[in-house]
């Protein structure tokens, strides 16, 4: 059974189209990556994947699932961090992560989670006290602490310094090692590189290329998954 598949998903809002026709599978335990600039369609398709909007025409299965009209059956079995995700301002980082904790009949412990994203120091802060990276990572830790079988990553390192990157890197690769398929939106190359396994590159609602990393540079003629980005997407970001 896949992953994840979106099959021929389609969605408009108003006069402007968000998907057209995308279709892709994620494996178990398999990272793979979802690329494209603002506006591409990455976001709208998270959304339809975590069932937070339906298609307007298409399927979306997560294990097997519909995410919409299963949704009870999915959250026990996706995790998702979103970028813009808002967690309650007025409580600290162990109960924001107890408490979806205890949302899931299994899962990690709280304080693993802690101390695996170095947030140890700000365990005791209120969310609306931290910093845009301390934020993030709490924001992973909250997805992850269900411990999901699929988990969807949106930008999940954006503000980190270089030591915390490192770390989610191992955190992702370790999701992999047990089996967890993982969906990573991102827009830093360097880290689709290092951690995926494939990549589905979205230009206005399309797909436009599905490959590794490195099949999609040499099929470009290009030495990184950078300039091959540049160069399927018109050379720019």
């Amino acid at each position: 059974m896949t992953a994840i598949e979106v099959t021929d998903l389609h969605k408009r809002y108003g006069r402007t189209t968000a998907l057209d026709g995308v279709s892709f599978t994620v494996h178990p335990g398999e990272i793979f990556g979802l690329l494209g600039r603002n506006g591409a369609g990455k976001s709208t398709t998270v959304a339809a994947i975590a069932g937070l909007i339906r298609p307007d025409r298409g399927t979306v299965r997560v294990l097997g699932h519909d995410p919409v009209r299963e949704r009870a059956t999915v959250r026990r079995v996706l995790g998702v961090q979103l970028q813009d995700a808002a967690l309650h301002p007025a409580l600290t980082v162990r109960e924001l992560i107890r408490l979806h904790r205890g949302l899931h009949a299994d899962g990690l412990d709280p304080d693993f989670l802690i101390d695996a994203l170095n947030l140890d120091h700000r365990r005791d802060t209120r969310f609306e006290q931290l910093s845009g990276g301390e934020a993030q990572r709490v924001s992973i830790a909250a997805a992850l602490a269900g411990k999901p079988r699929v988990a969807v990553l949106d930008e999940l390192t954006t503000g980190l310094d270089p030591e915390a990157r490192r770390d989610i890197w191992r955190i992702v690769t370790d999701l992999r090692a047990d089996g967890v398929s993982v969906l990573l939106v991102s827009h830093a190359m360097e880290e689709v590189e290092r951690l995926c396994d494939r990549v589905a590159l979205l230009d206005h609602g399309r797909l436009l290329a599905l490959d590794t990393p490195a099949a999609l540079a040499a099929q470009t003629g290009r030495d990184t998954l950078d300039e091959a980005f540049l160069a399927l997407t018109g050379g720019t970001r």
